[in-house]
């Protein structure tokens, strides 16, 4: 997905700052050889985003990691920006001449890799992705994901529990026509119970998934709004940034601030008390379950289940509320992703 994610202090602001393997302009690639015919090791490819940003680092490090355990080779390549499909296209042209038996791609855009990946499948090759589904999702053999709409729902229901009585509620978004955006966006509303027009929402702004844009869309609806006290966020670098201008306001520890990811920046926000609740996703269990997938392929031909398998998220939060499972910030320590 494009949303970005925080990282360490020095690389908060992420922009995505890439490289690109495989024959495309620098090499980062497994043995050569074949497909894995003829005794040769089966070898597979991998197409991933910026690695610079943690969750997909740490989704491609699992993936690669997997496949190595099974003695495969491994082909890589990485988009240069976000949204770089052409570098993806170019990638996973040269991944298919060097018959790979499988391809786990981090889609850069929904429809962009549909006719290459056409092409793979025609070549007996197994199409997975990650993160986030094509368009149509059966332009991929199949999808491992974090339900976007469910990890809404879980913040929504646990921000309806904390709230005041009286609530005023803000929505900082990421760009909406972004799926990942979308349907976290529809399911913290839809485990509030509220829409977009509700009178309890007080305002929204669109974001850009940083800390920095975060921390002044926050400041812009505290000034028109200053009675904001439930605010969803996007992800935690835009919580970080949000929950900065509340501090500044005077407002910390009585506006609930609720957001998505589970990087152990983010947890430990929460053990803190300056984000109440997250919504963690597990990038390493991804690609885990996209090598389980190509070694049953591998092995005999059978294709995994079509459409997209979710794989799995948790309420992270300190202030477990009744009717809403979660795990303690300790267990979410011991479980996050990213640099601790």
């Amino acid at each position: 997905m494009k949303i970005v994610r925080r990282a360490p202090a020095s690389l908060r602001i992420k922009v995505a700052a890439l490289t690109v393997a495989c024959g495309v302009a620098a090499v980062a690639c497994g043995p050569g050889g074949s497909g894995g015919g003829s005794g040769g090791s089966p070898k597979i490819g991998i197409v991933a985003l910026n690695l610079s940003n943690p969750f997909f680092g740490t989704l491609e490090n699992a993936t690669e990691k997997a496949a190595k355990a099974k003695g495969w080779k491994v082909m890589k390549a990485e988009a240069k920006t976000p949204g770089d499909s052409a570098t993806q296209v170019t990638a996973i042209e040269n991944m298919i001449a060097n018959k790979v038996k499988a391809i786990v791609v981090t889609p850069a855009n929904a429809t962009a890799l549909n006719g290459v990946l056409k092409q793979a499948k025609s070549k007996g090759i197994l199409v997975l992705t990650v993160n986030a589904a094509l368009d149509p999702t059966d332009a991929a053999d199949a999808t491992y994901a974090t339900d976007n709409v469910a990890a809404g729902e879980l913040i929504g229901k646990w921000a309806k529990a904390s709230a005041p009585k009286d609530p005023h509620v803000a929505l900082l978004d990421f760009d909406l026509s972004d799926k990942p955006a979308s349907d976290r966006h529809q399911g913290f509303l839809s485990g509030y119970g509220i829409t977009s027009k509700s009178p309890e929402v007080a305002g929204s702004a669109l974001t850009q998934g940083t800390e920095d844009t975060g921390q002044s869309a926050m400041e812009n609806l505290l000034s028109a709004h200053s009675d904001i006290n439930v605010v969803y966020t996007i992800n935690e670098p835009t919580a970080h940034g949000a929950y900065t201008a509340i501090k500044n306001k005077g407002l910390a520890g009585k506006t609930v601030l609720v957001s998505v990811d589970g990087a152990c920046s983010g947890v430990e926000d929460v053990k803190s008390g300056a984000i109440g609740a997250t919504a963690m996703q597990f990038p390493d269990k991804m690609g885990e379950m996209a090598v389980d997938a190509a070694a049953a392929y591998i092995k005999d031909g059978t294709k995994p289940k079509s459409g997209v398998i979710d794989s799995g998220t948790a309420l992270i939060t300190d202030h477990p509320v009744p009717g809403v499972a979660s795990q303690t910030s300790a267990w979410g320590l011991s479980h996050c992703w990213g640099p601790k």
